[in-house]
């Protein structure tokens, strides 16, 4: 899915959501710089795999937590994590470095990859900001909602405490 169609998408399945525009950002430094109506609702995405390349992880957490992946190895008993290649990214999202987003999972046809969602998330308001497949843009939903299509879709999600 593309831009355009994840927001067809998202309508067709009922999600309401709000979209912000932006220049292309690739890292979360860039995306510091853009005016953002919700910046506490953004998220990173760290986009791995283990050292056998057998199981992948999209580790989805607010924009200005850090993720230590030898805490997180241990906590979820993988084996070593490494950061999945651009390849890696592509041919099983769809995705372009820079565009990572749980929206991709969307692409992953043989739904090899598992969400894990900060927590954080589902409190307060709620919202998540996540790109379209597309790094030009942030489109604001319910955590619960995005959870919904993921799970939906066939890959696993576990909601988690950063």
């Amino acid at each position: 899915m593309d831009k355009q169609q994840t927001y067809d998408f998202l309508t067709a399945s009922g999600v309401e959501y709000e979209v912000t525009e932006h220049e292309a950002v690739y890292n979360m430094e860039e995306l510091d710089a853009v005016d953002l109506p919700y910046p506490g609702d953004d998220a990173k995405n760290l986009f791995v795999r283990d050292d056998k390349k057998r199981n992948y992880y999209l580790i989805t957490v607010r924009g200005d937590k850090r993720v230590d992946l030898k805490e997180f190895r241990k906590t979820y008993e993988t084996r070593p994590l490494r950061f999945a290649s651009e390849d890696d990214l592509m041919a099983i999202m769809k995705l372009i470095a820079g565009a990572v987003t749980p929206l991709g999972l969307l692409n992953d046809d043989e739904r090899k990859v598992q969400l894990y969602i900060d927590e954080d998330f589902l409190a307060g308001e709620g919202r998540i900001g996540v790109h379209p497949n597309d790094n030009t843009a942030t489109v604001w939903l319910q955590a619960k909602d995005l959870i919904r299509l993921v799970e939906e879709h066939g890959n696993a999600v576990h909601v988690i405490t950063v």
